[in-house]
């Protein structure tokens, strides 16, 4: 069956967000060379733009050519040479995916793992690291599949301490909270084009500051991956402009959109819009005994991961949200499979509309499967809490 042209999903899951059509627009214009001129210009506003996100003066800033995942990837095969000692710290899929891709470029690598939902004290990292030596420590900033937001600055301080470089994943936290490369002094961050910053997947957001560069330039061995070696793909962002692969020329035209629409609202505008749409959602889930699986204190505002109440089926209810109200949320994975909803409130789709036609159309699914709760509670739970609050 072919998809309808006019399908239109309210995408509130844990990625991709919805698209503003600026962003589609710019998507849509004609397509040129990679290396006409233009586009080279193109890429330098895109260079600009990521490092306002990202917070940083790394001249090593740029969008690679594939998703979040590739970002990942970026990263830990160009500071990770075969048998070099990595820790990674794992509290959710995603640091189990930049464990299973370093051992894949052949680093030694060591976890750290604790439930998921947690976050990681300082000392619980410092422990590890004085019973073995890292190059290179890896963490998630904003665990999509849990819902949790790591602190970064007092880990940065410790990980430099024992003498390693830190790689941080913001794939679902840049655009939407705050980010600080330079102020947290994080060596290689990576992010994705598809989550806060409202854009189709695609891109991937990297930056490295002078000490990952270093270590980049004085390696022993090629980079695992040809497709990803930053010594080559350097010299097309650089003033070389030498050929290395086709780039994606469209969707860094909706990067560029995306990321001029991120500075026309204001870094903290931006964040004070997603934290407000996730205290008026808490709100509302609260009202009906919905609960957040999070550490408290530790919710991330873009990314709800909450407990499917008791005698609710995950699937129907998703299932329905989908095919009667055209929402889309998303389910738990691993551990929380089957026990976790993932509500998504990144970039455009953060907005008071769409959490209380979420709520409304929660409600009608819950009803519908017997479930007991005072009847339209969420709805004035969120109201009430967003006439605090002043939030597009």
């Amino acid at each position: 069956m072919s998809m309808p042209k006019t399908l239109k999903r309210v995408l509130m899951g844990p990625g991709p967000s919805d698209v503003d059509p600026r962003v589609l627009e710019a998507l849509a214009r004609p397509t040129i060379g990679h290396l006409d001129p233009e586009f080279l210009n193109i890429l330098n506003e895109i260079r600009s733009l990521l490092k306002y996100t990202f917070q940083t003066k790394n001249e090593m800033t740029l969008a690679m050519s594939g998703t979040g995942s590739a970002g990942m990837e970026t990263c830990v095969v160009n500071l990770v040479e075969p048998g070099d000692p990595m820790l990674v710290c794992i509290n959710g899929v995603f640091g189990m995916r930049m464990a299973d891709v370093a051992q894949r470029c052949g680093a030694d690598v060591s976890t750290l793992e604790i439930d998921w939902g947690k976050v990681f004290e300082p000392d619980q990292i410092k422990l590890a690291l004085q019973k073995k030596s890292a190059k290179v420590v890896g963490i998630v900033h904003a665990e999509t599949s849990t819902g949790a937001c790591q602190p970064i600055e007092e880990i940065s301080r410790i990980v430099h301490e024992h003498g390693a470089l830190l790689l941080v994943d913001t794939v679902t936290s840049l655009g939407g909270m705050n980010v600080d490369v330079d102020g947290w002094q994080i060596d290689a961050c990576y992010s994705g084009s598809q989550k806060c910053l409202s854009c189709p997947p695609g891109l991937a957001p990297v930056t490295f500051n002078d000490a990952a560069v270093k270590v980049i330039e004085n390696r022993k061995t090629k980079v695992q991956s040809w497709y990803l070696d930053l010594t080559m793909i350097r010299q097309y962002w650089g003033t070389e402009r030498l050929y290395h692969h086709t780039a994606p020329i469209n969707m860094n035209y909706a990067l560029l959109e995306a990321l001029k629409m991120v500075q026309e609202e204001g870094l903290e505008e931006r964040w004070a819009r997603h934290l407000a749409n996730h205290q008026i959602l808490r709100a509302g889930l609260s009202a009906i005994g919905i609960n957040y699986v999070a550490q408290p204190g530790h919710e991330l505002p873009m990314l709800n991961a909450v407990s499917v109440p008791r005698g609710a089926d995950d699937a129907i209810v998703r299932k329905q949200l989908l095919n009667e109200f055209g929402i889309e949320i998303g389910g738990g994975l691993g551990v929380f499979k089957g026990k976790v909803w993932r509500i998504g409130l990144m970039g455009s789709a953060s907005t008071r509309s769409n959490v209380m036609l979420f709520l409304a159309a929660l409600e009608k699914c819950l009803i519908d499967q017997g479930i007991e709760f005072e009847r339209g509670a969420s709805i004035a739970a969120a109201a009430g809490k967003a006439s605090q609050l002043v939030v597009s």
